[in-house]
């Protein structure tokens, strides 16, 4: 987007400026000097904006809303403020503009406190959470279905009833209706947006992992107007309580995403028919997201591809297509405006192509579901735009100030947003460095791909470090590939697709290009070190590093560039401090309803389980292999307790990311994870030493070895059980955590009658806090300081069962739970303490916070 958008903007570059002041036919010889008031008085404006940026970072760093009455006196005493601020607009000094600064910053912050809190006020009753609710709404965006035949669909509630009372619910929620036949679970449905619909739901409030360095769920959700999720309550038992769905109609409600849904499928049904190749179901995916806008659309693996090749941004409608589509609209309806001479003097052509282009940007991004990047595009778009038509021409960075000051204005969250920085930051880069000037009409082609690739040059280079500190990933092929892609994509691959709704032919056309682009990229993704992984640097150093790669890529002298290269080192030579010699800690990732843990020594690592496998992914693509990569962690071993899918179901995309890693575990012959690795079978007896760390195994015991007389347990009982054991003195035994999988109460006595070495600080508490483990024994033999649960928020087995949570008050033990404190943290050389990662980086969007 940043090479389109800064030809767009049309600000002048600073070295332009100075080559037309040196013109004495441009300018006269001596200009007059502005007073130091008068260069004071024109800052104002500036500090205003930059007051708005100030007054939108502060407010979103609160960790709790205040009460609106206080941001409401706090607007009030500043706009009291503001007759002094504007009769000391023409003496202005130094404290003035000060002043200046913290009136525009407090206005903005408690203008986006107010909205916050009125958001907030709206969220779901706790009352109502897991609760059976009928409700009448309308499907208010396009219906996404799933691979297992069910669909996610967004409703606009209309009305709510339980036992008969009526009950306020958010406007707008989420819904999962699932197609499951062993639970009674009907066919759903066809749906289209604008049908309204009378369902019993049962809804819970927003809610996601939180781990360091992962997606933030609950403030995507926020942005979005949703304030619960939740899914359908359908099946012959509850139809007959709650009454069956009914289709009450289709309303003229919601008419574009009515079309998008229509368009899409009839992409999909054209370019995706059952015996489509992968090659062709990969192509079908691109075109529909193109031209609708639907990311999902497009596989898991494509995304991995377009990331590796750095060019996911060009595969959905994004800010690139958005102002390309402007500029061409602009520059085409200026031409045909130019051809009649009635209509040029009714309206001069260049307004007439500015007004259109923008309206038919926004159109487009209309239809490409209006989603965050679109809407700050457009924004974007139209404050430039507008400025141009008013005739003021402002330097390059108060437009770039303005543009960002218009974006939150009306969008405050859109500054926590990974696109946010990526877009503004280049566009800056390219202003700063003289990109935009660029040849004119007349100009070759030679020259116009020089342009580009120097654009692409300039953009890697500033990007680049901010791509490290927001993602800790960077494509070392990007720059190749995007090269390849973009005039690909962009003048061919996407006019195609969308020509294709007038004709539907074209789309195979487009599903053909895309097809040609994939073989290059493959090539590309295939080269060793296409994708560089490195640590996740702190904020400091990512700063450093952002203002290292600006420098580089500034026309300067070399010498004054080569200063960048100190400022990139720290975030590259980041290295995640690791426990001492003789130490261990542990990292209880976030995973929803499964388990997974990950144990570093000071130079080994070791993950325990592998987290669930859940609708349309698995936490191992969401969660771990993300965390792995932000840590910096090459794996050493995988240990998974057992087969069960929320324990192993993350594992085929953890392997496929740690190739190096070994895999011991308890499995049964057919298990899937056998085909991609060889696994050693987790035994009782078996112990290694890393960095002066002991590991043991405490169970299952060897075939033949189990209680004699007593049936084989099922996959649960023969979870593999791993204990740790820190260094420590001869009077003073080490710190140690027992990680206890699904184990069960026989499994459990049968450890306490071995007098097996079960003592531990930290215990990992059997089966989620099933009711059917943590048995008084056992847990009296652990004697733990510290016990946590790894279990999903609100999940449908009620873990931590209430006895089993009672049983450890009752002995004084801490009982830590994911779905309260997120991943959680312990270290041995610190046995006595541990970090939640939800208290410890807590936001007011959370629901646990609010």
């Amino acid at each position: 987007m940043a090479g389109a958008l800064a030809q767009c903007l049309g600000g002048q570059p600073c070295h332009a400026v100075a080559s037309r002041g040196m013109n004495a036919d441009a300018v006269p010889a001596s200009p007059p000097r502005a007073s130091a008031g008068a260069l004071r008085a024109g800052m104002c404006l500036p500090v205003l904006l930059a007051g708005v940026l100030l007054g939108t970072a502060w407010q979103l760093q609160q960790p709790r809303l205040w009460p609106w009455q206080a941001y409401a006196a706090l607007l009030l005493a500043l706009l009291a403020g503001a007759p002094w601020c504007w009769r000391a607009r023409r003496g202005l000094r130094l404290r003035h503009l000060a002043a200046l600064l913290v009136l525009a910053a407090g206005v903005q912050g408690a203008v986006c406190g107010l909205r916050a809190a009125a958001f907030a006020a709206t969220a779901l009753e706790a009352s109502l959470q897991g609760q059976d609710v009928q409700v009448q709404g309308v499907v208010a965006a396009m219906v996404q279905p799933h691979d297992d035949g069910g669909v996610r669909l967004r409703l606009e509630v209309e009305a709510a009833r339980r036992d008969g009372a009526a009950v306020r619910l958010p406007a707008l929620i989420d819904l999962g209706w699932y197609a499951d036949a062993g639970r009674g679970h009907d066919a759903v449905p066809s749906l289209q947006p604008g049908q309204r619909w009378r369902l019993a739901v049962r809804l819970k409030a927003p809610h996601g992992a939180s781990n360091p360095h992962g997606f933030d769920y609950e403030l995507w959700l926020w942005e979005q107007g949703v304030q619960a999720t939740g899914y359908v309550r359908s099946s012959a038992r509850l139809d007959a309580l709650h009454g069956a769905p009914q289709l009450l109609g289709q309303t003229w409600r919601h008419p574009v995403e009515w079309l998008r849904q229509q368009v899409r499928d009839a992409i999909v049904r054209r370019l995706q028919p059952a015996d489509a190749g992968a090659a062709r179901q990969s192509a079908a995916g691109v075109v529909a997201a193109l031209v609708t806008g639907d990311q999902r659309a497009i596989e898991r693996s494509d995304w991995d591809l377009f990331r590796t090749t750095g060019i996911a941004h060009l595969m959905s409608i994004s800010g690139l297509h958005i102002t390309l589509f402007a500029w061409l609209a602009a520059l085409l309806l200026g031409w045909l405006w130019r051809r009649s001479s009635r209509l040029c003097l009714a309206v001069p052509a260049p307004v007439a192509g500015v007004l259109g282009g923008l309206l038919l940007a926004a159109g487009y991004a209309l239809f490409s579901g209006w989603g965050v990047p679109a809407q700050r595009t457009v924004l974007m778009l139209a404050t430039v735009g507008l400025l141009r038509l008013s005739g003021r021409r402002w330097p390059w960075p108060l437009v770039w100030l303005l543009a960002c000051a218009v974006v939150l204005l009306a969008d405050p969250w859109a500054m926590l947003q990974a696109g946010f920085w990526l877009s503004f930051v280049a566009v800056a880069v390219l202003f700063a460095s003289g990109v935009p000037e660029g040849g004119g009409h007349r100009t070759g082609m030679l020259r116009h791909f020089r342009a580009l690739l120097r654009e692409q040059w300039v953009v890697t280079l500033a990007l680049t470090p901010l791509g490290l500190l927001l993602f800790g990933q960077v494509s070392l092929v990007g720059l190749l590939a995007n090269v390849l892609a973009i005039p690909w994509v962009t003048l061919v691959v996407t006019p195609l697709a969308l020509a294709g709704v007038l004709w539907a032919p074209l789309w195979q056309a487009a599903a053909w290009c895309v097809q040609v682009l994939l073989a290059p990229l493959q090539w590309l993704a295939s080269w060793p070190w296409a994708q560089l992984h490195l640590p996740m640097a702190p904020l400091w150093a990512g700063i450093a590093a952002v203002a290292g790669g600006a420098l580089l890529a500034l026309r300067l002298p070399w010498g004054v560039r080569a200063l960048g290269l100190p400022l990139l080192l720290p975030a590259l030579l980041w290295q995640v401090p690791r426990p001492a010699p003789g130490q261990f800690d542990v990292l209880a990732a976030d995973v929803g309803q499964g388990q997974a843990v990950l144990v570093r020594t000071a130079g080994h690592g070791l993950l325990y389980d592998a987290g669930p496998r859940f609708a349309g992914g698995d936490a191992g693509e969401r969660v771990l292999a993300p965390l792995l990569y932000a840590l910096g962690e090459r794996l050493d071993m995988l240990v998974l307790s057992h087969g069960d899918e929320d324990h192993a179901g993350g594992a085929p995309a953890v392997l496929a990311r740690q190739a190096q890693a070994r895999v011991l575990g308890s499995l049964q012959p057919d298990h899937p994870v056998r085909g991609l690795r060889p696994v050693s079978a987790c035994t009782a007896g078996q112990a290694w030493d890393w960095d002066g760390v002991r590991f043991t195994v405490l169970h299952p015991p060897l075939a033949g070895q189990g209680a004699a007389g007593r049936a084989q347990p099922g996959s649960n009982g023969r979870s593999c059980v791993l204990r740790i054991e820190a260094s420590g003195q001869a009077q003073a035994p080490g710190a140690a955590a027992l990680l206890a999988g699904d184990l069960e109460r026989a499994q459990e006595q049968e450890l306490v009658a071995a007098a097996a070495p079960l003592r531990a600080d930290l215990l990992l508490v059997p089966h989620h806090g099933s009711k059917t483990s943590s048995s008084a024994a056992f847990i009296d033999a652990v004697q733990p300081q510290l016990a946590l649960v790894q279990a999903g928020y609100r999940n449908r087995f009620g873990h931590p069962a209430p006895a089993v949570a009672a049983r450890y008050r009752e002995r004084g033990i801490p009982l830590v739970a994911t779905p309260q404190c997120g991943a959680a943290q312990w270290s041995s050389a610190t046995a006595q303490q541990w970090r939640c990662w939800r208290e410890s980086a807590p936001h007011y969007w959370q629901y646990a916070d609010r």
